[in-house]
């Protein structure tokens, strides 16, 4: 099963709270059209002749911002557009973070239409250009795209910081490029490290659509996105969204959302704790030695005598024994 969830992340205390989930459930055209892109890119694997330099004859030019979503991005952007109107009564919501599965110019138009900025994360043989900036020629259109950029050999004026931590040494850089494919330049931050006794080498492209927001900013927000991995964490191992057993559909959006709504209850209650509460393990812990001490209790004052205490304290012994069990067996009450 496949869940798809929209969280908004407090910047400031570093966490993720989930607002919407929804059931993924995949059309038939978004079966056709992922089944013919794996042949195509099949296809294009296999050969290994160059395309011919210039464009096709009779080719036309497209309208780079014109918006053809997807089945998938058609959605995920029904989702979003109800999402935001309503977020946006209570809070200035500016970006939407998405994977490197959405890495490219639909995804940012789909959040500028929802007047937000895109951020996420580019394929590591992305075609980025830098601005042209000679002389205009005097015939034809303007020349737009410049050098194409080589991330074996980047140019010193767009590093922005390099560090050493033992045998690696990472270098930031940033800038505005093109792509051939967005119809915008393109705020581009480029992480590369170099293993310096093995002379190894990597690099990461993340970018936003927001060419004013500074890269240590756009990497932390990425890096942000991550917090929904811990609500998932949380679903599944403490509020059943891995083992429920509903199978209708209003019951699977029900458990799931069910689940979804006791990250953000837990989340509340570990930080208005006065107990060192720090996970959820913790509050449940918390809880069942409450209602321990309440049973106890509850026990106890059906005992005030003091010749039935040695019952009464085996009885509790069986009791509280169970609570947190699954399969409880039943105790015969000494009162009756």
């Amino acid at each position: 099963m496949e869940f798809f969830v929209f969280s908004l992340v407090d910047v400031a205390e570093r966490k993720a709270y989930p607002l919407l989930v929804k059931q993924t459930v995949r059309s038939e055209a978004e079966k056709k059209a992922l089944k013919e892109r794996k042949k195509k890119r099949a296809k294009k694997s296999k050969t290994t002749k160059t395309k011919p330099k210039g464009r096709k004859k009779g080719s036309l030019n497209k309208d780079k911002n014109e918006l053809h979503l997807s089945p998938e991005l058609l959605r995920i952007n029904e989702l979003l557009s109800g999402l935001v109107k309503l977020l946006r009564v209570f809070i200035k919501v500016k970006y939407l973070a998405l994977d490197g599965h959405f890495g490219h110019h639909q995804a940012v138009l789909m959040a500028r239409e929802n007047d937000l900025h895109l951020i996420s994360k580019m394929r590591k043989d992305a075609a980025l250009y830098e601005k042209y900036e000679g002389a205009y020629g005097g015939r034809g259109a303007k020349t737009k795209y410049g050098t194409r950029l080589r991330f074996d050999l980047l140019p010193i004026k767009y590093l922005t910081k390099s560090e050493r931590v033992g045998e690696i040494i990472t270098n930031y850089y940033q800038g505005v490029f093109l792509h051939k494919d967005f119809g915008q330049a393109i705020n581009v931050v480029i992480i590369k490290k170099l293993n310096l006794k093995t002379q190894k080498a990597g690099h990461a492209l993340l970018f936003s659509s927001d060419v004013e927001l500074g890269w240590e900013k756009l990497m932390d927000y990425y890096s942000l996105r991550f917090q929904i991995e811990f609500n998932f964490r949380d679903a599944k191992q403490h509020f059943g969204l891995e083992d429920f057993m509903n199978t209708t559909k209003v019951g699977v959006e029900n458990a799931a959302n069910l689940a979804f709504l006791m990250v953000n209850v837990s989340a509340k209650l570990i930080k208005n704790s006065d107990e060192k509460c720090v996970g959820v393990l913790d509050l449940k812990t918390q809880f069942r030695g409450v209602k321990y001490a309440v049973e106890t209790i509850k026990i106890l004052l059906e005992k005030p005598d003091t010749i039935l205490m040695k019952e009464a304290i085996k009885e509790v012994k069986e009791r509280i024994s169970q609570l947190g069990s699954i399969h409880q067996r039943k105790v015969a009450n000494s009162t009756t």
